[in-house]
């Protein structure tokens, strides 16, 4: 037997399979001179191809990222509210002079307070994930959502009734937003895991443009009464009952249901996502690592207790800090200086219809999250990261630069070309984030953690990115009253401070299984270096994992594991030479 190099049918490679080079196959087998490409082992495993894409694959994708577009759309929906004549003069402050406005306190705790509620939502929904499965959970948080939104559009006069409201709707949207990735993360194929959580960002950029097109709608033709403010929130319920009802015809993931006993059910669902056989190769080695991954779930404790062996399991405190990081560095972006904040920040440099220019923004965002999808896949997480922050910390440079130095702020009208050119670059940027920061941030932190741990990191994780959310969302009405523009220069900062973190911290993920990424952490793969990396036979992966306490076994303390032979790409080709030769001596 040789490994798969040995065929001689040079349209098949391992890469064109999607198989590790440790693969081998029965080069005698009758079929490798006829019509098929199919190719069985003597073990009776199917090597065939994958498909690229199933359907099963698509619409799982679709339905589930329902729970990004239900974040993207509430995002979207205040920034439009806080400048619409009725929401102001109904939850506003006046001004001597008789016209509306919002405080720096009112406008920012009415933004934020979403915010809280997300954060919140984000740490429990975890917990709940794991007692009544993701599917559920989905729909339950999709209930709590509603309930938050019937609060809301149902406010007279209180701007706190808004404000609670939008608590309790964010305890839904934070829920949704660590479920989502969870679950896309759990039954992706995982050549297409990538693009596949990156979907829940595309539906993100999509709910956001859509609610910046249905306030100019509701503006323009219902400015002077609630219309304007109460039907985008009341389409809301639509995008909530779609979501919550529509994930009930879907079943749960494979390794959740695995970790319930139910191994057929879980081996069927994998077979449908990835088009496969159930006696298909890439099927027997995804259900040999989840039973080996699983096989720890027999030593919980207790809540308390594995929290704890969380923390303490060998680069796990590592893996918690470094996803807690990258949501933080995302948020820090200053992406959501723009979907906040951004028609009251346009009104400020003189542009007529602030609408209209936050409706074009979104739709930038929206559209350029396809490309996002296919870099994520094809140019990798770690290059493409480097690559936006530092094209987003230009583009802050130069809009702080512009509009503190040359924009008039008590006459903007008459330095119209710069507020035209801080809409340009405010695109640029847009076109930046949602290419690399946007998709990427979610796929990464939905493959860091190994499964025994992953709804606690992602709960971990996503909270940070939600306590920074409300950070931004609350102080920026008080900071931009101060400096102005010159807010920009934060936000210049902070996406140069991401650029190393990137290159020394975050392994490269692209093409990998969620049990080598595992791997790849727990050997200490240097990030630099682990898109050469080899993975070592899925037994060698067990063994590693086992030891580490996220396989067989108990929780391993840091510095117990034995490292595994380093392999490279290099080393793969003399090896694959070698045993060719002693194959050619032995049937000699």
């Amino acid at each position: 037997m040789g490994y798969l190099n040995n065929i001689h049918k040079p349209e098949l490679t391992r890469e064109s399979l999607g198989l590790s080079p440790w693969v081998k196959y029965d080069k005698y087998n009758p079929n490798v001179d006829g019509s098929t490409d199919a190719r069985k082992s003597l073990a009776g495993l199917d090597y065939s191809p994958l498909r690229r894409l199933t359907m099963s694959s698509f619409l799982m994708g679709i339905a589930i990222s329902m729970g990004g577009f239900i974040f993207g759309y509430d995002t979207g929906q205040i920034s439009g509210f806080l400048g619409m004549p009725d929401f102001q003069e109904r939850f506003g402050q006046r001004h001597s002079d008789g016209t509306f406005y919002f405080s720096n306190v009112r406008s920012g705790l009415i933004v934020a307070m979403l915010s809280i509620g997300t954060l919140i939502g984000a740490l429990v929904a975890g917990f709940v994930a794991d007692v009544i499965g993701r599917r559920l959970s989905v729909t339950f948080w999709c209930v709590i959502f509603s309930v938050g939104n019937i609060v809301m559009i149902s406010a007279e006069r209180k701007w706190y009734q808004i404000m609670m409201g939008r608590f309790v709707a964010g305890l839904g949207v934070g829920a949704l937003s660590l479920l989502v990735p969870m679950y896309m993360a759990e039954t992706a194929p995982r050549h297409i895991r990538g693009s596949l959580i990156s979907t829940y960002q595309l539906f993100i950029t999509f709910g956001i443009f859509l609610a910046a097109c249905i306030n100019f709608g509701t503006y323009e033709h219902q400015r002077g009464n609630s219309g304007s403010w109460r039907i985008p929130m009341g389409i809301a319920f639509v995008w909530a009952f779609i979501l919550g009802a529509g994930i009930l015809f879907f079943t749960d993931t494979p390794r959740y249901l695995y970790r319930k006993g139910q191994t057929e059910e879980a081996r069927r669902i994998m077979t449908k996502v990835y088009g496969a056989p159930p006696n298909h190769f890439t099927i027997h080695v995804e259900m040999e690592e989840i039973e080996a991954k699983l096989r720890a779930e027999a030593n919980k404790e207790g809540p308390v207790a594995e929290w704890i062996h969380m923390f303490r399991a060998p680069k796990m405190a590592y893996r918690i800090a470094l996803g807690m990081l990258l949501q933080m560095f995302q948020q820090l972006t200053g992406a959501n200086y723009f979907f906040y904040y951004g028609t009251v920040i346009f009104k400020a440099t003189g542009i007529n219809n602030s609408f209209v220019t936050q409706m074009i923004l979104n739709g930038i965002n929206f559209g350029t999250t396809f490309y996002g999808l296919y870099i994520v896949e094809h140019y990798g997480r770690r290059k493409s990261l480097i690559a936006g922050s530092i094209w987003m910390a230009l583009m802050f440079l130069i809009f702080a630069n512009v509009g503190h130095f040359s924009l008039d702020r008590n006459d903007p009208q008459s330095t119209e070309s710069s507020g035209t050119a801080m809409i340009v670059l405010a695109s640029f940027f847009i076109f930046g984030f949602a290419t690399t920061w946007g998709p990427m941030i979610w796929t990464i932190c939905g493959e860091l953690y190994p499964s025994r741990y992953r709804s606690k990191g992602m709960a971990l994780s996503t909270a940070s990115n939600w306590f920074w959310n409300f950070l931004i969302a609350f102080f920026t009405p008080f900071i931009v009253g101060d400096i102005d523009f010159l807010y920009g220069y934060v936000f210049f900062g902070c996406n140069l401070v991401a650029v190393p973190l990137i290159y020394f911290f975050v392994i490269e993920g692209q093409g990998r299984t969620l049990e080598e990424i595992d791997t790849m952490y727990l050997l200490g793969v240097k990030p630099w270096k682990s898109s050469s990396w080899v993975a070592p036979p899925p037994e060698e992966i067990a063994r590693i994992r086992r030891e580490a306490g996220t396989a067989e076994g108990d929780v391993a303390e840091a510095g117990e594991i034995t490292p595994a032979p380093a392999l490279d790409r290099s080393s793969d080709e003399s090896n694959v030479e070698k045993e060719e030769e002693k194959e050619t001596e032995h049937h000699a």
